[in-house]
């Protein structure tokens, strides 16, 4: 029987560096396993240049992915999310929405690289720094035992049965 990915949302305030970066690694790494998405408090209107030159250069297609409010992924027939990251101390502080079926969450702060005041190398560099430390976190999230965070996962779903008003039309 084929297993349905385990949804992962990697939230940061502009959704337009780390964010898409993350969405764009698990993506690549863990196919099938995993499906990314990525949204801001405040979005930008696109995509980091940085961001948007080294996802290319790393053959990413980066016209599937552009800055979107957090806001959506916390409508009703929004995706189930399984896991929300969040990747920045602006976003952790803020109010979160209510995310239907109250996924796991956990905050995994990085240096913003687009606050990086400098040259454009090292501007260039700051972004690779970010992605190689997203890099190492996302295939350690995403080699851990499947069946673990699938009950994980399932467990938080169950749990918000009955208190999520969201939730309950889906149990049913």
């Amino acid at each position: 029987m084929a297993r349905a990915p385990l949804n992962v949302l990697f939230v940061c305030t502009g959704n337009s560096a780390r964010s898409i970066m993350a969405e764009a690694i698990i993506g690549r790494i863990a196919p099938g396993k995993f499906k990314g998405y990525s949204a801001g408090s405040d979005p930008r209107e696109e995509i980091n240049p940085f961001a948007a030159r080294l996802l290319k250069s790393l053959n990413f297609d980066v016209t599937q992915f552009e800055p979107k409010s957090w806001e959506q992924f916390a409508k009703v027939d929004a995706p189930p999310l399984d896991f929300v990251f969040t990747l920045c101390d602006d976003a952790a502080n803020e109010p979160c929405p209510h995310w239907p079926g109250q996924p796991m969450s956990a905050h995994w702060g990085l240096p913003d690289p687009a606050a990086f005041v400098g040259e454009d190398v090292q501007k260039a560099l700051a972004f690779a720094d970010a992605y190689r430390m997203l890099n190492n976190r996302i295939s350690i999230f995403s080699n851990l035992p499947l069946a673990s965070l699938e009950r994980v996962a399932l467990q938080h779903r169950l749990d918000a049965i009955g208190t999520d008003p969201g939730m309950k039309d889906d149990a049913a």
